[in-house]
């Protein structure tokens, strides 16, 4: 089986040009990062989805526009460090959530 991953990627044209993405051993992405300026914030971001994904209560459901759930991984210091997408139902979302837990600390970094 394979692992989970974060895929780092830099978009040359931004002033803030790096991003990552937390994607499942099935390349499904799980949780998507703001934008960072550099690199090495990019990599802090990363510790921090590491660290806070293993707190439940940094974990945040919201509603989108269309009414479907979606949820936000928060640091300690209240700043929001990962999204998701939006899933058809809260139990999609909480599976989604749970993935977040189990695959991030581990989870090994790829890409810039």
């Amino acid at each position: 089986m394979s692992k989970a991953y974060f895929k780092l990627t830099k978009n040359s044209s931004s002033n803030q040009p790096f991003h990552f993405v937390l994607k499942a051993p099935n390349h499904e992405t799980i949780l998507n990062s703001e934008n960072y300026k550099i690199k090495d914030s990019v990599l802090n971001g990363i510790e921090s989805v590491k660290l806070n994904s293993q707190n439940k209560g940094s974990f945040e459901i919201k509603k989108a526009t269309n009414d479907e759930p979606y949820f936000v991984l928060i640091a300690q210091n209240n700043e929001i460090i990962g999204t998701s997408e939006t899933y058809s139902s809260m139990q999609m979302c909480q599976y989604g959530i749970n993935a977040v837990i189990k695959y991030a600390p581990d989870a090994i970094v790829e890409g810039v």
